[in-house]
């Protein structure tokens, strides 16, 4: 048999420490590796398979499309690009679009935007105001947005035009704001941060910021969005609209996709601004088409809404139980489980071994991320199989 770890260890940058295990296939929420052995998958792709594994939605879609057509460039229409654009602007608050490859590009394109707007309607303002914790990529720029020094001190220095500041504190972003600012970005739950959820009316707050000083809100909906929190984009929860979004992860069930969304507005990147070899691939819009219509047609964010808050409930349950258990935090389906003492690794390693596949969020943090489509029974497995693993556990 392979020793696919040793191959990994010899030739691929050593940048990612990985769970042991070695996934080669993949159906709804079920995960086997190259031993045979199956897994419930709650991080799936780090929640980038919204419906699970290898959705027959998105499988026909692809496989109808590669057949078709695979790639054309973005100086030429293609359908499945345009039907995408058409889905996300009539279910959003947004009116234009451009699709991309990735979180990653959503954010450096929102960015780009943004100062573009400064330019052209704030005297030349060009920096955006992000909070710590936060997390909108690993590009030079986009390590310079995310408010974790351990990211950009190794990569100094760093690409100017971004202010970090405490997070969940609108006076904080005021102090910030000056006549240089064209931009606040946030995300609506801080989810690689730390799955931090901030008050209540903390965006409303920011949103009302935005537009007393005439400048943008850009939210990172790159992990929340697609129905990850209850609803189809996280916005929908606190009452507002950005006026710039940006999407990617369980946008493509599966595939690689990114997008950033804005209102007529704001939207002033015109001819030669931004272009994407790979933006508006066929295949990968005909996969975010096929997702995003399952999504909507069969509220699959009302079930990511109701089973998440029974994960919640369970895992409460686990809270009462071991005094080592400080905080149980999250919505929908994006929850974290925090413990006094720095055991994560240890937890997601006996938890492998016993079938299910979680993830190391921080030293003393696991994330749940799993399939929206999951239901009930899923969750009473997974916490049956943490509750075995907790109770070996002194603390």
């Amino acid at each position: 048999m392979v020793n696919w770890p040793e191959i990994d260890n010899k030739y691929y940058m050593q940048t990612i420490v990985r769970d042991p295990v070695t996934i080669v296939r993949g159906k709804g929420a079920r995960a086997w590796d190259d031993k045979g052995k199956k897994y419930l998958d709650f991080v799936c792709g780090l929640a980038v398979n919204c419906l699970g594994h290898c959705h027959p939605a998105v499988v026909k879609a692809v496989k109808k499309q590669v057949g078709t057509l695979i790639q054309t460039s973005l100086w030429y229409y293609n359908t499945p690009m345009l039907q995408l654009a058409e889905l996300l602007v009539k279910n959003s608050c947004m009116d234009r679009v451009f699709i991309c490859n990735s979180g990653l590009e959503a954010n450096e394109g929102a960015v780009k935007l943004a100062r573009r707007y400064g330019a052209l309607k704030l005297n030349g303002a060009y920096e955006v105001i992000t909070t710590f914790d936060s997390f909108h990529g690993r590009s030079l720029a986009m390590t310079a947005a995310t408010g974790q020094a351990k990211m950009q001190e190794p990569f100094q220095p760093l690409p100017a035009g971004f202010k970090n500041v405490k997070s969940n504190d609108i006076d904080a972003i005021k102090s910030a704001t000056t006549k240089k600012t064209c931009a606040v970005m946030v995300e609506p739950i801080q989810a690689e941060g730390g799955v931090n959820v901030p008050d209540d009316d903390y965006l409303k707050k920011v949103r009302e910021w935005c537009d007393q000083k005439g400048i943008l809100l850009i939210l990172d909906e790159v992990q929340t969005g697609i129905g990850r929190l209850g609803a189809l984009f996280g916005y929908m929860l606190y009452g507002i609209e950005p006026d710039v979004l940006t999407l990617a992860k369980g946008l493509g069930g599966g595939m690689p996709i990114g997008a950033f969304l804005a209102k007529e507005k704001y939207a002033v990147l015109t001819l030669g601004d931004h272009n994407a070899t790979f933006g508006g691939n066929p295949v990968t819009c005909a996969a975010a088409c096929a997702t995003l219509k399952y999504v909507i047609d069969n509220d699959v964010a009302g079930n990511a809404r109701e089973v998440g808050k029974y994960l919640m409930s369970k895992l409460e349950g686990l809270k009462n139980k071991y005094s080592f258990i400080t905080e149980v935090r999250g919505r929908g389906l994006l929850v974290a489980v925090y413990f006094n003492s720095e055991i994560a690794k240890s937890v997601v390693a006996a938890c492998i071994e016993k079938g299910l596949i979680i993830n190391r969020l921080k030293p003393n943090a696991i994330r749940f991320i799993p399939p929206l489509i999951i239901l009930n029974k899923h969750v009473d497995e997974a916490v049956g199989i943490l509750d075995n693993v907790l109770s070996g556990i002194t603390g």
